[in-house]
């Protein structure tokens, strides 16, 4: 069932952005405090900009500054803001997500980083301009899985493939790294295959993600139906792109639901995805419950169901490889933010001793 099944009526104002009736029962106690619902368009440096029933606004994340990066305001977040005075206003709280896609930060260090929230479907666009890079695709993938959205996969620049064996090998490639999700394959400047996903995306809010030079801008103008996005030329070279969209954009589609651009991603760290990762290697998984030892590292364990299906063909070495690598990546992630956790709460108790003993020797002072 779709995230955005229980709609309002159309004529609600914020209906098209994705606004239903599980967002309104919500919101109702901030309703009661008469503040209005909005949704993130898009954030910039502290601030950001919010639809909402009396249109767009700017307003201030001052009040919703927490100390989790995890829980900062998000394009695609629902929010209160104050129902009236100069811009910038203040965003008072942020709605419970429903979904969110969250990578690791680049800088390497333990802290996650929310590219977008409250999002259906996930679409990887990959380009067909260069060669298929099938782990990263893997890695889009589980971290599109662990958010709770329905990845897409869409082979971008199409018409650069005219012979139509070749394509049918490379989207076979992909589907097989992708079980259970939907590859299709698109020309945005010829106009072929953009029905399918228009319809795909015509409910609901959908992520567009990807390398720079993918064609995110040019297949985000196609499905907007108007050059809103920056387009500029891959490089020849190594078919990559500069970054033509800066900033996470959140826009209404003419057909019906909501998109969200986003910049081309370098990195596509892992943050705590261990489920999204299962559910790429979904084979693995399942081959995994037939080996002898429950803890089999498909080493060289006796009985290891894993290990025999590649040694029959039947699982490429490859997929068995991928698997390993993002699975020990994964399980670092989650080491480091435990440790990082586990220091946080140490600081934490040590602040508070401290400020306990400090009372103590005020009132000790206060008795003598």
């Amino acid at each position: 069932m779709s995230l955005s099944s229980f709609q309002l009526p159309p004529s609600h104002p914020l209906a098209r952005y994705g606004w239903d009736a599980d967002w309104e029962t919500e919101f109702a106690p901030y309703a009661e405090q008469g503040l209005l619902p909005g949704r993130v368009v898009r954030v910039d440096r502290g601030q950001c900009d919010v639809i909402t029933p009396a249109g767009t606004v700017r307003a201030d994340t001052e009040f919703v500054v927490p100390r989790d990066p995890m829980k900062v305001v998000c394009t695609g977040d629902w929010v209160a803001v104050d129902p009236e005075g100069d811009d910038p206003r203040y965003v008072r709280t942020l709605l419970p997500r429903r979904t969110a896609f969250v990578r690791s930060t680049s800088s390497k260090r333990s802290e996650g980083q929310i590219l977008a929230a409250n999002v259906d479907h996930a679409i990887i666009a990959v380009s067909l301009a260069v060669e298929l890079d099938l782990g990263r695709i893997e890695r889009f993938l589980a971290l599109a899985w662990e958010s709770g959205a329905q990845p897409v996969v869409v082979l971008t620049k199409a018409d650069l493939v005219p012979d139509p064996v070749t394509l049918a090998h490379l989207v076979q490639d992909v589907e097989t790294t992708a079980p259970g999700v939907p590859v299709l394959t698109i020309s945005a400047h010829a106009g072929d295959g953009l029905a399918a996903l228009v319809a795909l995306v015509g409910s609901g809010t959908s992520v567009l993600l990807g390398q720079s030079g993918a064609g995110k801008s040019t297949l985000a103008n196609a499905l907007l139906g108007e050059d809103v996005m920056d387009v500029r030329a891959a490089r020849d070279v190594d078919g990559k792109g500069r970054h033509t969209t800066t900033t996470r954009n959140l826009l209404a589609l003419p057909g019906g639901g909501v998109l969200i651009d986003t910049p081309g991603l370098r990195g596509v760290g892992l943050f705590d995805a261990e489920t999204g990762v299962g559910q790429v290697f979904a084979e693995i998984e399942e081959l995994a419950a037939e080996c002898r030892f429950s803890d089999c590292g498909h080493g060289s364990e006796p009985g290891c169901a894993v290990r025999l299906a590649v040694e029959t063909g039947d699982l490429p070495v490859r997929r068995l490889e991928s698997y390993r690598k993002l699975m020990r990546e994964n399980q670092r992630i989650v080491a480091k933010t435990d440790a990082r956790l586990r220091a946080e709460i140490k600081k934490d108790w040590k602040k508070r001793g401290a400020e306990g003993k400090a009372a103590m020797e005020a009132k000790r002072g206060r008795w003598r």
